[in-house]
């Protein structure tokens, strides 16, 4: 399957967390009701007119600038001395970073409600069912989310009244796609499972006052662990989730991550995946001595990023999942005030586990 141009939601901030040096989960303020891809650059001459433009392939300065800094990279990496420490232990680096920025650090995704509809479509008992607003917004798009919506919710109901709908979020964090899930749906046959390979994090989301373990459960696991979690059941979950959580893994832990998502998976289940695309700007803002492998980086507060390709992502989930989605998000940042251009890459893929 090829890659193709993602159709998202417009975020309404400049730039959040492109230094490098700290995380960030691409999810900046969502302007309500204003879809992404709607603001396309036709000439160069009105690039500095806007703060965010869509779809815009870099130009040749930037990929000069991205030679240029991928080369300093592989000059200057980690010390082989050094790498040890931080491919040993990686949990110990976010246990200090939540440690530290507890729930304050992420802006909750409320942008899951328009990128993954699959999340809430199973279900009409949700309180942004009820907002007829930004349908009117997008009355035509919304009138195929509808469709949609019933569809799925009707199939779900006629065959399994009365059953559990299970989401889990590998790499919680603090909660922030957890906790706008379960606000937004009302259905009691919601579950979700929050798992993070922090305990610091855990910890933060268990601490939140919508926790509640009537609907979700929260529990240290690693992804890449040669064991499934004993809280969760194979071949029980609807969906699960992984948004800015594979870069975390060493490429050789990729195989098995992949073989986990796919034994806790319904048949038919999906796996709903964003991260880091290559060239992103905050792989080339890195400095020196932060490269561990190739594309491979730590950050300064230790914790590691990874930077995908499309192919990459079809290589290692094609052996497991059929690819329903390899998709590409562009966008072009601009500092209007210091004529400064900044390019974001991001990925986001949804792979389905075979019914056979």
């Amino acid at each position: 399957m090829t890659s193709s141009v993602l159709t998202v939601t417009r975020y309404s901030s400049e730039c959040e967390g492109i230094s490098g040096d700290s995380p960030s989960d691409g999810s900046m303020s969502v302007s309500a009701g204003e879809a992404f891809g709607g603001r396309m650059l036709s000439s160069e001459r009105d690039v500095f007119e806007h703060n965010a433009w869509d779809h815009v392939e870099p130009d040749a300065d930037h990929y000069q600038y991205a030679e240029q800094q991928i080369r300093l990279h592989h000059e200057h990496p980690v010390p082989e001395e050094d790498r040890e420490l931080y491919n040993a232990k990686p949990a110990a680096f976010w246990d200090k970073f939540y440690a530290n920025n507890q729930n304050k650090f992420f802006k909750d995704r409320h942008w899951l409600r328009v990128e993954f509809s699959e999340l809430f479509s199973w279900t009409d008992d949700r309180y942004s069912a009820d907002k007829q607003a930004s349908c009117e917004m997008q009355s035509v798009e919304c009138e195929e989310t509808k469709k949609s919506t019933c569809s799925a919710a009707s199939k779900f109901n006629e065959a399994l009244p009365g059953a559990k709908f299970r989401i889990m979020e590998v790499g919680c964090g603090a909660g922030n796609a957890v906790f706008p899930l379960l606000a937004d749906i009302r259905d009691p046959r919601l579950f979700v499972y929050a798992c993070d390979y922090s305990k610091t994090a855990v910890e933060v989301v268990k601490a939140n006052d919508a926790y509640d373990e009537n609907r979700c459960k929260a529990f240290v696991w690693d992804l890449s662990s040669k064991e499934l979690p004993k809280d969760v059941e194979s071949a029980s979950l609807d969906i699960m989730l992984m948004i800015f959580v594979f870069s975390a893994l060493h490429p050789d832990q990729w195989d098995q991550a992949v073989e986990n998502a796919y034994r806790l998976l319904k048949p038919g289940g999906i796996l709903l995946f964003r991260d880091y695309g290559r060239n992103d700007l905050t792989q080339l803002r890195f400095k020196k001595s932060r490269l561990l492998d190739n594309n491979f980086y730590i950050r300064g507060d230790g914790t590691r990023v990874y930077f995908f390709t499309n192919k990459e992502l079809e290589g290692v989930f094609s052996k497991r999942f059929t690819v329903e989605q390899n998709a590409i998000d562009r966008r072009l940042l601009v500092n209007r005030k210091r004529e400064l251009k900044m390019y974001r890459v991001w990925l986001q893929a949804k792979f389905r586990k075979p019914i056979v």
